[in-house]
């Protein structure tokens, strides 16, 4: 067991509040030039906690935190609690894929190789958006298999509640469908989860041969729900308990998704807040073309909570000169994926949400 004297104890302590108010005191002074009115005014709950720090109390806050937290760093990673804490609760993606991860050491995970994700989380390491996306650590390999190894986003929480929202108006790329047409490949799993939500979903061709492209499944799965008319969607949702709800396929109107909302936060306004914050930093966006990815809402019963950009498998650098608005609607061959409108949507929901 790790024992801890007394001047250690005081360190931690002190590190604690100093960790917060070095979270508090930046996000305090961000430019507000790219907030809309809705942001302001849920920015102004975080300043509100610094109104009692005099200028010299945060600076010291920032100084003290960087060495008293690196002392706790070092001792929580030889700590039996925290190493079996992680095991019982290990960063699940809620949309599946539970097979593409392994369980690692020091609060990471191993996720299957893939390069496209491999080459934008090392280009977001060196990004604006550092702070809202997994920690990438390189490559490992076990068991013969390549992996990439990243960070344990839920290590840190205790009995955490996760919500996995897919971002866009599309899900799948481009030249997914340009190879689905050189090639069809229908298949037997997607016509059953077709006809699973919807039997008369099916084409009478699809139906004789009980299969359908991932392509046609992909684009069908994003009209039944609010993909198509908000910009994002609901993938599934992790309560404190373990149970998982993952019955969101036909969430599509504003006031569905409004109700998924206030289920999951519980009156939790902080989780409301976090995203509001991160929205000043996405302009980094922009450089990219975002297939697929989510955003991952994390909060607990302490009250901590958090929100990452997660699932760059599919995002891929724009061609030189090509830029994209993420809000105009996608059309074959503008590569528009609509990211941005999503947020909106989003921010629109939970700025609603934050006033009432």
């Amino acid at each position: 067991q790790t024992s801890l004297s007394s001047s250690d104890e005081i360190q931690m302590s002190v590190a604690r509040k100093s960790a917060h108010s070095n979270y508090v005191c930046y996000y305090s002074h961000l430019s507000c030039s790219r907030l809309s009115p809705s942001c302001s005014l849920s920015l102004a709950l975080y300043s509100s906690h610094t109104q009692s720090l005099s200028n010299n109390q945060q600076c010291t806050c920032l100084c003290l935190q960087h060495k008293s937290w690196k002392k706790i760093k070092n001792m929580v990673h030889w700590s039996p609690f925290v190493m079996s804490f992680k095991k019982k609760y290990p960063w699940i993606q809620l949309a599946g894929h539970a097979g593409s991860f392994k369980a690692g050491a020091n609060g990471r995970i191993l996720k299957k190789h893939c390069e496209c994700e491999q080459r934008c989380l090392s280009l977001l390491m060196k990004d604006v958006l550092r702070p809202y996306v997994p920690g990438y650590h390189g490559d490992v390999e076990k068991d013969g298999q390549k992996y990439n190894q990243m960070e344990d986003l839920l290590a840190e929480f205790d009995y955490p509640c996760v919500m996995d929202c897919k971002m866009g108006v599309r899900t799948y790329l481009e030249e997914e469908l340009t190879k689905a047409r050189k090639k069809p490949s229908p298949r037997p799993d997607m016509y059953q989860k077709m006809i699973e939500v919807d039997p008369a979903a099916p084409t009478i061709e699809e139906n004789d041969k009980k299969a359908v492209t991932k392509p046609r499944y992909m684009q069908w799965r994003e009209t039944i729900s609010s993909t198509a008319t908000l910009g994002f969607r609901i993938e599934g949702v992790k309560k404190e308990d373990g149970t998982v709800n993952r019955d969101f396929k036909k969430t599509k109107t504003r006031e569905q998704v409004t109700a998924a909302f206030h289920d999951f936060v519980k009156g939790n306004k902080d989780i409301l807040v976090s995203v509001f914050v991160w929205f000043t930093e996405c302009a980094s966006v922009a450089l990219n073309t975002v297939i697929g990815s989510s955003l991952l809402f994390v909060h607990d019963r302490n009250g901590r909570a958090k929100v990452w950009m997660i699932d760059f498998g599919k995002t891929t650098p724009l061609p030189e000169g090509k830029e994209l608005t993420h809000r105009a609607s996608w059309v074959e061959g503008n590569r528009e994926d609509g990211y941005l409108f999503g947020l909106d949507s989003l921010l629109d929901i939970i700025s609603s949400m934050v006033n009432s």
